[in-house]
Formats: C-alpha cells, structure tokens, sequence
C-alpha cells in the first residue's frame, strides 16, 4: 500500500525540541492543517463545524534514525527504562507514524486551511489523514494507563519576566508558558546552570530549569 500526504501541518515550533510530548498539553498551541491541492476545495471538508476534535495520522519526519529494536525509553520513566515499543507513544516506531487528537478552531473551506489547538506536530509535518473525533466511541473514561498511572507527572513553574514578552501576542505566550510547563529537556540532563535553546515562531527563547522552577532568560529573534 502506497500513501500520500492529504495536508501539511503549519505551527510556529520548526524543530523537536519543544514539541509537547503528546496533543493537548499545550492547548493554547496553535496550528494549521493545509490541505494539498488535490483536497483544497470545500466539498472535502464538509460537514466539518460540526466536531470539535479530530484525529490525524501523520509521519515522524523529524526523525533522522530508524527504529533500533523492539524496546524503548519513554521520557515518563525517565529515560532509562525499557518497555515494548507497541506499549509506548515513542516516536521511534516501525512505521513512522503518529496519531493525535487536536481541537478545531475554524475551518476555511475556501482556501482548505483547519485551524486547530494542541497539537503535538512539528512545522511541515506531513498528515495521511484526518478523521473526527466522535465521544461516544472514542471517549474510554475510567480506564487503565499502564505505567503512565503510576508514574505521576508534576508540570513546571514558569517565570516569564514581563520584559521579555514584548513583541508576543498573549496567545503565543500562553502557549509558550505551557510547553516550557512541560519540561522539553532530554530526562537524563538536569544541570540547573545549563542554558537551554527553544525556536517558537522565529525567536529563539532561552531558559533555566532549577528544581521544579523554569526562568525564561532571554529571547532573541531568529534569522528568517
């Protein structure tokens, strides 16, 4: 079988580091799915407005290694241990391929554009489909998580000094606080005199982490 993208993912995150680590930890991210040409035209997103989620299949295409065997790290047990790569959300998968669910914002039927909310996808990401989100069969409440249940996540305290926020709209800062919340550092790495580089949207944001407590410490524009 042979698959092509349908859209292409447009958000203000161009690189891996940063990307929330699964859709809807960073709700105020937005993003655009543009559809190719061969979709643009109404008639392919009709009846649309009438979700408010979607699923979408996409590819890894940051991802510059392949697969390296059946286990992997997932960052929630720090890194160091293994699990079976099909009882993991790891990137590194046999097929490359992702699965999240984003909120929809508006739909432009004229030019083939959704505008969503949290999505965990990278700038230029390819997506190989688009599907809505229904409750009643995709709404499992109540039940088991594996090792994400026993392994509690604490999201970070974030100093963003009013300074630094010139030239932000209070969206993009509202997303920026929220994926920093995240803590986008590798887990092996917990040097608190580190300066860390984040590209959001063509600035580059540097941070500290100290304890439960992250500091924006400058942000630089970017070269275009």
């Amino acid at each position: 079988m042979e698959i092509h993208p349908v859209a292409t993912f447009r958000s203000p995150l161009p690189e891996k580091f940063g990307i929330p680590r699964q859709s809807g930890l960073a709700p105020s991210l937005a993003g655009e799915i543009v559809l190719e040409p061969a979709f643009r035209a109404a008639e392919a997103l009709r009846g649309l407005d009438g979700f408010d989620y979607l699923w979408l299949i996409w590819e890894f295409s940051l991802n510059r290694s392949e697969p390296s065997g059946l286990t992997v790290r997932p960052p929630r047990l720090g890194g160091n241990e293994r699990i079976g790569v099909f009882a993991s959300r790891s990137p590194f998968r046999p097929n490359g391929l992702g699965l999240s669910s984003v909120r929809i914002e508006s739909v432009d039927y004229e030019n083939g554009i959704i505008r969503v909310s949290g999505a965990d996808l990278a700038d230029g990401t390819p997506i190989y489909d688009i599907k809505p989100y229904v409750e009643y069969a995709d709404s499992h409440p109540g039940v088991r998580s594996g090792f994400v249940d026993k392994e509690k996540w604490e999201p970070l305290e974030v100093v963003f000094p009013e300074e630094l926020r010139k030239g932000l709209t209070a969206g993009e800062i509202q997303a920026v606080t929220e994926i920093l919340s995240q803590d986008p550092r590798p887990r092996y790495q917990s040097d608190n005199e580190r300066v860390y580089g984040l590209t959001f949207a063509a600035r580059n944001i540097n941070f500290k982490v100290d304890g439960n407590m992250l500091t924006v410490t400058a942000i630089q524009q970017t070269a275009e």
